[in-house]
Formats: structure tokens, sequence, C-alpha cells
């Protein structure tokens, strides 16, 4: 399987202005800038997108888990945020925090814990991510 994405790059860091499509055409000429990357613009940048991609990735491999273990959940809730830090060999994703709330009835607790830890190291996308990831993973009423 193989998914593709593009962007184009217009002026200098500063000055200039992107776009990033998707094959799927979920994202079709979004606008992004060193405004929205780096000052908080409106708007997205590569590490929203990555965010957005760890959030659903893990999200799908903690449905998997659970399944294993034999829980069904009704809902997984995940936030993912990425931090990108200044290092010494310029700028690197160093840690992302998942934030998870899951709603599975009657589900034990210690097989839950299993799954979400499971799930964290084993998504594809956790796996390419050379960053600290950490969790805070709970079971709602």
């Amino acid at each position: 399987m193989q998914r593709k994405a593009s962007a184009v790059w217009q002026g200098g860091i500063k000055d200039g202005k992107g776009s990033i499509t998707t094959a799927s055409g979920v994202l079709s000429a979004t606008p992004y800038s060193f405004s929205t990357r780096f000052e908080g613009a409106p708007g997205t940048n590569p590490e929203e997108l990555i965010a957005a991609a760890h959030a659903g990735c893990f999200s799908m491999a903690l449905s998997l888990m659970l399944g294993e273990a034999g829980i069904v959940p009704e809902r997984i809730d995940t936030e993912a945020a990425v931090t990108l830090d200044k290092t010494e060999g310029g700028f690197s994703i160093t840690r992302v925090h998942l934030e998870v709330s899951v709603r599975a009835p009657g589900a034990d607790r210690a097989k839950f814990e299993a799954a979400a830890a499971k799930a964290k190291t084993g998504c594809p996308v956790s796996k390419v991510l050379n960053a600290a990831i950490t969790m805070n993973a709970k079971l709602a009423a």
C-alpha cells in the first residue's frame, strides 16, 4: 500500500507560501507558511498534520489491540500534541504526547492499559517518529 501527498513552496522561508495536496483530495492546495508553522497564525503546518496522522493511526491501533483483548470500545478519543524544538542539528520533532479517552463499559482496566501500551509502540506512525512518545490513557465510565 502506498499513499501520496505533495507540497509546493514559493518564495523565501519567511515571506514564502506553500500548499499541500493529498491524492485523496482531502487536502487540496491547502495553504501553509512560516507564520502558520512558527508564529501561530491560522492555517495548517506539517506538525499539525503529523499530529492528526498519529491520533488517527493510534486510535485504529488501539481499537485492534482492545479487540484482541476481548474489549469492544464504543468510542476512542485521541489528541496528539507534537512538539517541534530547535536542537543542535536544527529543528526536530522531539516529543509527541497522546491524550486518550476510551469508553468501553465493563472493560478490564489491566487489559485496557496493556492494549494502550501496545498500541502506543505498535502503531505505524509511532514507529516512524524519532521522538519520545508519552501517553495518558484513561478508561471513561
